[in-house]
Order: structure tokens, then sequence, then C-alpha cells
């Protein structure tokens, strides 16, 4: 049985026990901010400076 695609892909990653995170949404290419800090952690979707989301394309997938 072939695996099914993912539908986030992680772009950046930076930290150990503080960690913050970039995820791509491969259908809609909204980026995601997911931060980590010990038992809390947060995910919002990243925003221009008009309010608007983010969207890039997957490298690759275009």
């Amino acid at each position: 049985m072939a695996k099914a695609e993912e539908r986030f892909v992680k772009t950046y990653a930076q930290g150990v026990v503080n960690i913050m995170e970039i995820w791509v949404d491969r259908r809609t290419g909204v980026n995601y901010l997911f931060h980590a800090n010990g038992n809390a952690s947060g995910l919002t979707p990243l925003l221009d400076r008009e309010g608007r989301p983010i969207i890039t394309t997957v490298y690759g997938e275009d």
C-alpha cells in the first residue's frame, strides 16, 4: 500500500527546548508558525503587513 501524501511540510526549524518551526500546508500554501516550550505550544498562521496569510509554494511541488 502506498504511503499517503502528508498535507503539511516543515520548512524551517530552530531550537531544541524553545522550538520554533514554520509549516506549510501543501494544499493551500499557507504558512504557519509553531512554537513549543516545555508543556506549552501554539500554532498560528503567519501574516503579512496587511494581515493576509503568507502563501508560498513548497519547493518541488509547483
